[in-house]
């Protein structure tokens, strides 16, 4: 049978020989499907190369929009620390306690209006004891009024100060549930002091601040209705003042839509491909970077609903819709998301759509001349190259902290052992081990824990020459391979990045910081003049322990001494 199939090859063989058409056919069908299916994948590597370009056009607009906001937010965050501090300690000048003193006497008023100095600092106006008494979400302590006026005024210096026309924010108002407020906006004619206070309490961003709705006492949101029949919907950001879980009142900082749209557009700048777009938390639009409105793309009922469900499950990321495709990414000082439309036709007259037609030139130009199929392989084979050359670092890194995985550090670092052996210079290992690093991940998750890991890894990177090695070698576990560096050099080394961990503020969640510590382990082979990195890593490791066990946050170089 074996014999059978051997000349029945042999048969075949000469048969082609025979007919050099047929090799030729043959040839051209394998180089045609070859460079089908090559060519498309190529297409499919274009479109994820695209859609990874869109997404960081997009991530580099959110930043820049979150930049923005974030000095707002930050300024919103310092007038209710200046509330705070002027609350536990108010400043003891006279004209203070005289506008307290004429609280007193106005405070059966059904409006009032206490004014110290109006080119300095903010009039401030209010109502009447039995307006305050009417609704239970206001409350006139008599024991803390007199503190909160007096810190309120104190506020009108800073807000006269802070703010001006030339801001991003149309105004800056402090509402207390004593009855009173200041703002830096002027009221409309058409507005009393009790329908401004009541349009001010009624508010979302003032009624969704107790402690109940606010627990974490955070920075939120809202799209606000307007004042007056003439006057633009605005936004604003409101927090809530606290002092011994006591809430005075409500901090908020308005923006008209108009504002944001500048904002959106300035944060687009050079990126004028394809629209942008800014939504609130419930997928409102409230600003486009199209300036017309008919060049706006508007979404269906469905559509919004896909958008919702992708933008829930994930903070960002990218949808199809038909001919459009929709990239998102969440904002870090925004309670809500931007983002980019991009439709089929732009695509098509935009850099993707000639690429793509190119490919479909080539692939024509391989069908009709067998001659330039080798120009497709060569392509081809470079992009196998550098994918090959990605696949690689992968595998030799830790993805989250970009630094040598656990094989390929224990590689390296017994060549550079073995290396400094021979060359009889010293060789030594710091390990290195984030304290209480569970507790990050059970009280903020997951990514906070990730967050804080690949911030580690960075300072650790920066703290180390050019000829060291790092690596993540466990959970929370890294190590470190100092060739040429004596015990003492360790040391010094394992110091620095201790201190630059203890020192650094990590952002994990929005408006949410926490600070970590590391216990750290070194040896060396100046100690027992054995360069084997092994041993000398377990060395560290149990020397690591014994900074846990003394107290955490700790370098330790030897080991302790026996009495």
């Amino acid at each position: 049978m074996q014999r059978d199939t051997l000349k029945t090859k042999k048969n075949y063989l000469e048969r082609l020989r025979r007919h050099p058409g047929r090799i030729v056919n043959l040839c051209f069908l394998v180089v045609l499907i070859f460079s089908t299916i090559l060519t498309w994948r190529e297409v499919v590597v274009l479109e994820e190369a695209y859609i990874s370009s869109q997404q960081n056009h997009l991530e580099n607009v959110a930043n820049a929009l979150d930049r923005q906001l974030q000095f707002s937010v930050d300024k919103l965050l310092f007038f209710r620390h200046s509330m705070g501090d002027a609350l536990q300690t108010p400043l003891g000048f006279r004209v203070l306690h005289d506008a307290v003193s004429d609280f007193t006497r106005l405070r059966t008023e059904p409006f009032w209006q206490l004014d110290v100095d109006h080119q300095r600092t903010l009039a401030i106006y209010g109502v009447s004891d039995a307006l305050v008494e009417r609704t239970t979400l206001l409350a006139r302590d008599n024991k803390r009024i007199g503190k909160e006026l007096s810190a309120a005024l104190e506020l009108g210096y800073l807000l006269r100060l802070a703010t001006s026309t030339s801001g991003k924010e149309k105004g800056v108002s402090y509402v207390s549930r004593a009855g009173f407020f200041l703002s830096t906006q002027a009221s409309a004619q058409h507005q009393t002091v009790v329908s401004r206070y009541y349009h001010f309490v009624t508010q979302p961003w003032f009624t969704r601040q107790t402690e109940r709705e606010n627990r974490g006492r955070s920075v939120r949101w809202f799209i606000a209705s307007p004042s007056g029949v003439d006057e633009e919907r605005t936004i604003t950001a409101s927090v809530p003042v606290y002092l011994d879980h006591y809430w005075y009142g409500v901090l908020a900082m308005d923006f008209t839509l108009t504002t944001m749209k500048n904002l959106l557009t300035d944060a687009v700048d050079v990126h004028t491909d394809g629209e942008y777009q800014l939504y609130d938390s419930r997928l409102n639009r409230i600003a486009s970077s199209e300036s017309a409105d008919d060049a706006i793309n508007l979404f269906d009922e469905n559509e919004r609903a896909q958008i919702a469900d992708a933008i829930e499950r994930d903070t960002e990321g990218g949808i199809r819709l038909n001919t459009r495709y929709v990239s998102w990414e969440r904002l870090d000082h925004f309670d809500g998301v931007v983002l980019r439309v991009h439709t089929l036709e732009e695509g098509v007259h935009g850099q993707f759509g000639s690429i793509s037609v190119a490919l479909a030139l080539l692939w024509a130009l391989f069908t009709a001349m067998l001659l330039i199929s080798w120009l497709v392989i060569r392509r081809m084979v470079s992009n196998m190259y550098t994918l090959q050359n990605s696949l690689k670092w992968q595998a030799w890194h830790d993805p989250l902290t970009r630094l040598n995985n656990r094989g390929a550090f224990f590689d390296r670092a017994k060549a550079l052992a073995q290396k400094c052996h021979q060359q009889k210079i010293p060789f030594s290992v710091i390990q290195l081990d984030l304290d209480h690093f569970k507790n990050i991940n059970d009280r903020y998750g997951h990514q906070a824990g990730d967050k804080v890991l690949s911030h580690t890894a960075g300072l650790i990177a920066r703290a180390l020459r050019s000829s060291d090695v790092a690596g993540r070698v466990g959970g929370e576990e890294f190590c470190v391979a100092l060739p040429g560096a004596t015990a003492e050099q360790a040391v010094i080394v394992a110091e620095r990045i201790r201190a630059s961990v203890n020192s650094k503020e990590i952002l994990i969640l929005k408006s949410t910081t926490t600070r970590v510590t590391a216990s750290l382990g070194v040896s060396s082979s100046e100690e027992s003049d054995n360069a084997d990195f092994e041993q000398l890593q377990s060395i560290a490791d149990a020397r690591l322990y014994q900074a846990k066990q003394q107290g955490r946050n700790q370098v330790v170089c030897r080991e302790p001494d026996k009495k």
